[in-house]
Protein backbone atom coordinates (compact mmCIF):
# COMPACT_ATOMS: atom_id res chain seq x y z
CA UNK A 1 0.00 0.00 0.00
CA UNK A 2 3.06 2.59 1.06
CA UNK A 3 4.23 1.55 -2.72
CA UNK A 4 0.96 2.96 -3.89
CA UNK A 5 0.57 5.88 -2.10
CA UNK A 6 4.32 7.12 -3.25
CA UNK A 7 3.68 6.69 -6.43
CA UNK A 8 0.13 8.65 -6.28
CA UNK A 9 2.33 11.42 -4.63
CA UNK A 10 4.97 11.63 -6.97
CA UNK A 11 3.79 11.31 -10.69
CA UNK A 12 1.39 14.10 -10.89
CA UNK A 13 4.29 16.11 -9.86
CA UNK A 14 6.28 14.64 -12.46
CA UNK A 15 4.15 14.55 -14.88
CA UNK A 16 3.00 18.11 -14.61
CA UNK A 17 6.85 18.99 -15.07
CA UNK A 18 7.58 17.15 -18.16
CA UNK A 19 3.51 18.35 -19.38
CA UNK A 20 3.90 21.67 -18.88
CA UNK A 21 6.50 24.14 -20.59
CA UNK A 22 6.63 26.89 -17.80
CA UNK A 23 6.85 23.85 -15.06
CA UNK A 24 10.23 22.87 -17.01
CA UNK A 25 12.58 24.69 -13.99
CA UNK A 26 10.39 22.59 -11.63
CA UNK A 27 11.00 19.06 -13.53
CA UNK A 28 15.27 20.19 -13.05
CA UNK A 29 14.74 20.86 -9.74
CA UNK A 30 13.35 17.72 -9.10
CA UNK A 31 15.89 16.27 -11.12
CA UNK A 32 18.74 17.64 -9.40
CA UNK A 33 17.49 16.62 -5.91
CA UNK A 34 16.77 13.15 -6.59
CA UNK A 35 20.48 12.44 -8.25
CA UNK A 36 21.42 14.39 -5.15
CA UNK A 37 20.09 12.29 -2.85
CA UNK A 38 21.05 9.16 -4.93
CA UNK A 39 24.78 10.30 -5.22
CA UNK A 40 24.60 10.88 -1.13
CA UNK A 41 22.68 7.06 -0.68
CA UNK A 42 25.73 6.27 -3.16
CA UNK A 43 28.94 7.45 -0.58
CA UNK A 44 26.77 5.69 2.11
CA UNK A 45 27.24 2.86 0.80
CA UNK A 46 30.99 3.13 0.22
CA UNK A 47 30.94 4.34 3.65
CA UNK A 48 30.22 0.83 4.80
CA UNK A 49 33.10 -0.24 3.21
CA UNK A 50 35.40 2.11 4.95
CA UNK A 51 35.50 4.25 1.88
CA UNK A 52 35.68 7.41 3.13
CA UNK A 53 34.23 9.66 -0.22
CA UNK A 54 34.76 13.68 -0.48
CA UNK A 55 31.37 14.89 -0.05
CA UNK A 56 32.00 18.89 -1.03
CA UNK A 57 34.05 17.83 -3.73
CA UNK A 58 31.76 15.61 -4.81
CA UNK A 59 29.07 17.46 -4.76
CA UNK A 60 30.86 20.88 -6.37
CA UNK A 61 31.39 18.60 -9.17
CA UNK A 62 27.81 17.51 -9.55
CA UNK A 63 26.97 21.14 -9.42
CA UNK A 64 29.33 21.66 -12.44
CA UNK A 65 27.88 18.86 -14.36
CA UNK A 66 24.43 19.68 -13.55
CA UNK A 67 25.12 23.54 -15.19
CA UNK A 68 26.39 22.07 -18.42
CA UNK A 69 23.81 19.60 -18.84
CA UNK A 70 21.18 22.65 -18.76
CA UNK A 71 22.71 24.48 -20.93
CA UNK A 72 23.07 21.36 -22.94
CA UNK A 73 26.99 22.12 -23.31
CA UNK A 74 29.01 18.83 -23.87
CA UNK A 75 32.26 20.95 -23.80
CA UNK A 76 31.47 22.35 -20.61
CA UNK A 77 30.28 19.14 -19.57
CA UNK A 78 34.21 17.85 -20.53
CA UNK A 79 35.71 20.44 -18.47
CA UNK A 80 33.66 20.26 -15.62
CA UNK A 81 34.51 16.24 -15.88
CA UNK A 82 38.22 16.85 -15.72
CA UNK A 83 38.22 19.52 -13.02
CA UNK A 84 36.09 17.40 -10.79
CA UNK A 85 39.05 14.78 -11.16
CA UNK A 86 41.47 16.53 -10.69
CA UNK A 87 39.81 18.19 -7.93
CA UNK A 88 39.23 14.81 -6.39
CA UNK A 89 42.64 13.49 -6.48
CA UNK A 90 44.10 16.18 -5.21
CA UNK A 91 41.87 16.92 -2.01
CA UNK A 92 42.56 13.28 -1.06
CA UNK A 93 46.76 13.65 -1.63
CA UNK A 94 46.65 16.92 0.24
CA UNK A 95 44.82 14.65 3.49
CA UNK A 96 48.20 12.33 3.38
CA UNK A 97 46.11 9.19 3.26
CA UNK A 98 47.57 5.76 2.78
CA UNK A 99 47.55 5.23 -0.79
CA UNK A 100 44.90 2.06 -0.44
CA UNK A 101 42.98 4.53 1.44
CA UNK A 102 43.54 7.34 -1.07
CA UNK A 103 42.21 5.04 -3.89
CA UNK A 104 39.26 3.85 -1.94
CA UNK A 105 37.95 6.83 -1.00
CA UNK A 106 38.83 8.95 -3.97
CA UNK A 107 37.33 5.77 -6.31
CA UNK A 108 34.07 6.33 -4.38
CA UNK A 109 33.94 10.00 -4.30
CA UNK A 110 34.83 10.01 -8.57
CA UNK A 111 32.42 6.65 -9.33
CA UNK A 112 29.45 8.17 -7.43
CA UNK A 113 29.54 11.47 -9.95
CA UNK A 114 29.67 9.20 -12.78
CA UNK A 115 27.23 6.94 -11.79
CA UNK A 116 24.18 9.09 -10.86
CA UNK A 117 25.25 12.64 -12.08
CA UNK A 118 27.30 11.81 -15.53
CA UNK A 119 24.54 9.11 -16.37
CA UNK A 120 21.23 10.88 -15.10
CA UNK A 121 22.04 14.39 -15.79
CA UNK A 122 21.49 13.98 -19.30
CA UNK A 123 17.84 13.73 -18.34
CA UNK A 124 18.49 17.59 -17.59
CA UNK A 125 19.55 18.18 -21.59
CA UNK A 126 16.44 16.22 -22.50
CA UNK A 127 14.40 18.60 -20.77
CA UNK A 128 16.16 21.78 -21.79
CA UNK A 129 17.67 20.92 -25.02
CA UNK A 130 15.58 19.99 -27.40
CA UNK A 131 12.61 22.74 -27.78
CA UNK A 132 12.71 23.87 -31.19
CA UNK A 133 10.09 26.50 -33.26
CA UNK A 134 9.93 23.57 -35.45
CA UNK A 135 9.43 20.98 -32.86
CA UNK A 136 8.24 22.84 -29.93
CA UNK A 137 7.03 19.48 -27.86
CA UNK A 138 10.01 17.48 -28.81
CA UNK A 139 11.19 17.14 -25.03
CA UNK A 140 8.36 16.50 -23.83
CA UNK A 141 7.24 13.63 -25.89
CA UNK A 142 11.04 12.32 -25.58
CA UNK A 143 10.72 12.23 -21.62
CA UNK A 144 7.18 10.94 -21.67
CA UNK A 145 7.89 8.08 -23.59
CA UNK A 146 11.05 7.28 -21.26
CA UNK A 147 8.93 7.47 -18.21
CA UNK A 148 6.24 5.63 -19.89
CA UNK A 149 8.33 2.31 -21.21
CA UNK A 150 10.29 2.83 -17.96
CA UNK A 151 7.73 2.14 -15.67
CA UNK A 152 5.54 -0.32 -17.82
CA UNK A 153 8.76 -2.75 -18.05
CA UNK A 154 9.23 -1.96 -13.98
CA UNK A 155 5.15 -2.58 -13.44
CA UNK A 156 5.33 -5.34 -15.60
CA UNK A 157 8.24 -7.00 -14.26
CA UNK A 158 7.20 -7.23 -10.81
CA UNK A 159 3.56 -8.25 -11.31
CA UNK A 160 4.57 -11.21 -14.14
CA UNK A 161 7.29 -11.88 -11.78
CA UNK A 162 5.22 -12.10 -8.79
CA UNK A 163 2.19 -14.29 -10.88
CA UNK A 164 4.65 -16.56 -12.93
CA UNK A 165 8.21 -15.97 -11.58
CA UNK A 166 9.93 -19.47 -11.58
CA UNK A 167 13.30 -18.92 -12.47
CA UNK A 168 15.87 -17.03 -11.28
CA UNK A 169 17.49 -14.16 -13.49
CA UNK A 170 20.52 -13.39 -11.39
CA UNK A 171 20.08 -15.29 -7.77
CA UNK A 172 23.39 -13.81 -7.25
CA UNK A 173 23.17 -10.76 -7.58
CA UNK A 174 18.84 -10.36 -6.96
CA UNK A 175 17.01 -13.57 -5.72
CA UNK A 176 13.71 -11.60 -6.31
CA UNK A 177 14.40 -11.39 -10.25
CA UNK A 178 12.85 -14.06 -12.54
CA UNK A 179 13.52 -14.55 -16.75
CA UNK A 180 10.09 -14.36 -16.67
CA UNK A 181 9.54 -10.88 -14.56
CA UNK A 182 12.04 -9.80 -17.27
CA UNK A 183 9.87 -11.12 -20.32
CA UNK A 184 6.86 -9.72 -18.50
CA UNK A 185 8.78 -6.42 -18.60
CA UNK A 186 10.42 -6.77 -21.88
CA UNK A 187 6.43 -7.27 -23.46
CA UNK A 188 5.31 -4.24 -21.35
CA UNK A 189 7.96 -1.69 -22.26
CA UNK A 190 6.92 -2.63 -26.11
CA UNK A 191 3.08 -2.31 -25.25
CA UNK A 192 3.89 1.00 -23.94
CA UNK A 193 6.57 2.45 -26.95
CA UNK A 194 3.47 1.27 -29.25
CA UNK A 195 1.09 3.06 -27.59
CA UNK A 196 3.45 6.48 -27.06
CA UNK A 197 3.75 5.81 -30.54
CA UNK A 198 -0.36 6.11 -31.63
CA UNK A 199 -1.18 8.46 -29.14
CA UNK A 200 1.29 10.91 -29.10
CA UNK A 201 4.87 10.43 -30.98
CA UNK A 202 3.71 9.81 -34.02
CA UNK A 203 6.94 11.52 -34.97
CA UNK A 204 8.41 8.37 -34.12
CA UNK A 205 8.27 5.58 -36.48
CA UNK A 206 6.76 2.21 -34.98
CA UNK A 207 9.86 0.01 -35.61
CA UNK A 208 12.07 2.65 -34.05
CA UNK A 209 9.98 3.24 -30.91
CA UNK A 210 9.78 -0.45 -30.42
CA UNK A 211 13.83 -0.98 -30.86
CA UNK A 212 14.54 1.73 -28.89
CA UNK A 213 12.20 0.12 -25.87
CA UNK A 214 13.47 -3.03 -26.68
CA UNK A 215 17.22 -1.85 -25.83
CA UNK A 216 15.70 0.47 -22.96
CA UNK A 217 14.24 -2.52 -21.28
CA UNK A 218 17.83 -4.26 -21.58
CA UNK A 219 19.56 -1.65 -19.92
CA UNK A 220 16.77 -1.19 -17.46
CA UNK A 221 17.77 -4.88 -16.27
CA UNK A 222 21.31 -3.98 -16.63
CA UNK A 223 21.23 -0.61 -14.11
CA UNK A 224 18.49 -2.91 -11.87
CA UNK A 225 21.02 -5.51 -10.94
CA UNK A 226 24.55 -3.03 -10.90
CA UNK A 227 22.47 -1.07 -7.99
CA UNK A 228 21.17 -4.84 -6.38
CA UNK A 229 25.11 -5.75 -6.76
CA UNK A 230 26.23 -2.38 -5.04
CA UNK A 231 23.78 -3.39 -2.33
CA UNK A 232 24.66 -6.05 -1.82
CA UNK A 233 28.76 -5.39 -1.57
CA UNK A 234 28.13 -3.23 0.71
CA UNK A 235 25.60 -5.45 2.96
CA UNK A 236 22.93 -3.23 2.84
CA UNK A 237 18.98 -4.11 1.73
CA UNK A 238 18.16 -0.57 0.27
CA UNK A 239 20.34 2.55 -0.33
CA UNK A 240 18.16 4.26 2.24
CA UNK A 241 14.42 4.63 3.13
CA UNK A 242 13.09 7.67 2.07
CA UNK A 243 10.24 6.64 0.00
CA UNK A 244 8.20 4.41 1.68
CA UNK A 245 7.76 1.33 -0.19
CA UNK A 246 10.10 2.24 -2.68
CA UNK A 247 13.42 2.18 -0.35
CA UNK A 248 15.67 5.21 -1.62
CA UNK A 249 16.22 7.65 -4.28
CA UNK A 250 18.95 5.13 -5.80
CA UNK A 251 16.81 2.11 -5.85
CA UNK A 252 14.41 4.34 -7.77
CA UNK A 253 16.67 5.37 -10.07
CA UNK A 254 18.24 2.22 -10.77
CA UNK A 255 16.78 1.61 -14.32
CA UNK A 256 16.68 5.09 -15.16
CA UNK A 257 20.52 6.18 -14.74
CA UNK A 258 21.82 3.36 -17.61
CA UNK A 259 19.34 4.79 -19.87
CA UNK A 260 19.60 8.66 -20.01
CA UNK A 261 22.23 9.11 -22.02
CA UNK A 262 20.40 6.56 -24.18
CA UNK A 263 17.23 8.92 -24.62
CA UNK A 264 19.82 11.67 -24.98
CA UNK A 265 21.99 10.80 -27.88
CA UNK A 266 19.38 8.47 -29.63
CA UNK A 267 17.55 11.80 -30.05
CA UNK A 268 20.47 13.68 -31.37
CA UNK A 269 21.22 11.26 -34.06
CA UNK A 270 17.38 10.17 -34.94
CA UNK A 271 16.33 14.04 -36.00
CA UNK A 272 19.76 15.37 -36.97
Amino acid sequence: MSRIITALVALPVLIASIIFAPLQPLFVLLAVFAMAAALYEFWHLARLREAKPDVVVGYAGAAAMFVAFYFNQLELLLLALLAFIIAALAAEMLRGAPFDKMILSTGATVLGVLYVVMLGGHLIAVRTGFQSPSQPLLSTHLLSFFFLVLMGSDTGAYYTGRAFGRHKLAPTVSPGKTWEGAVGGMLASLLMAALAHYWFFPELRLPAALALAAVMNILGVAGDLTESALKRGAGAKDAANILPGHGGLLDRLDSLLFNAPLIYYFAHLYWN
